[in-house]
């Protein structure tokens, strides 16, 4: 099969299951779709898992230390300067590799605000979500690979060096 029809099969049958259990699991079903998307923006991959995840994470806690920001700082417009802070923050941070994929990153921290500042819940469905893409590459793979042919193992007298 195609990779294409591939992934589409794949995703399609892990994002209904999603749709349908997540809740029941008492994970947040946006949230999982979210970072699913920062998995395959990311590059996808193990690559795609070692960029969005950190990422991701990191913007729930600059998410929080935004909303900690804009109730303790004693000056007017707190919230604009806590979020301008952390958005200057969040981009600098991608000097360091682990942290580099700033859309994960603004990713995190609107699932954070948008969860209702549910810190654990978000971090929990983003590292699902993106679990989910990475299995529905991976057996997107196993389906585009499933028809062809893999060369013969070489015969034992092959192996061996003539004497």
């Amino acid at each position: 099969m195609k990779p294409l029809v591939t992934i589409g099969i794949t995703a399609g049958i892990l994002a209904g299951l999603w749709t349908q259990y997540s809740t029941l699991l008492g994970l947040i079903t946006w949230v999982g779709f979210l970072s699913w998307a920062c998995f395959f923006a990311a590059g996808g991959k193990k690559g795609g898992l070692l960029k969005a995840i950190p990422a991701n994470l990191s913007g729930v806690l600059w998410g929080a230390a935004i909303v900690w920001g804009a109730a303790n700082l004693p000056v007017p417009a707190a919230l604009g300067i806590s979020v301008a802070i952390a958005v200057v923050a969040m981009c600098v941070q991608a000097r360091w590799s682990v942290l580099a994929f700033i859309p994960g990153t603004f990713a995190g921290c609107a699932a954070y605000f948008g969860t209702t500042f549910d810190a654990a819940g978000t971090c929990i469905a983003l590292i699902a979500g993106a679990g989910l893409g990475w299995f529905s590459e991976y057996t997107a793979g196993l389906l585009t690979n499933a028809g062809k042919k893999q060369p013969a193992p070489a015969s034992e007298t092959e192996k061996q060096p003539a004497i």
